[in-house]
């Protein structure tokens, strides 16, 4: 039993489907209030020194199209 104590019921009791809709709502719920996860210093770091490089050489790195090819032939 995963009795889950803000839920109220049992996991398990629901369907496949269903579990992966509550998982895509409970996602969807933080991504609305993702301004409410503060970033750590090193994180916010990173980020920045990403863009900055982004900026700098624009056209350096690989499409998402080109990425999905890669994972696929791993």
């Amino acid at each position: 039993m995963s009795l889950h104590p803000l839920l109220k019921f049992d996991i398990s009791e629901l369907s496949i489907a269903e579990r992966i809709q509550l998982a895509e709502d409970l996602w969807d719920s933080i991504l609305e209030q993702q301004e409410e996860l503060p970033l750590s210093s090193r994180q916010q770091q990173e980020l920045d020194q990403r863009l900055e490089n982004y900026k700098k050489n624009p056209t350096t790195g690989s499409s998402w199209k080109e990425v999905k090819k890669r994972l696929r032939f791993s």
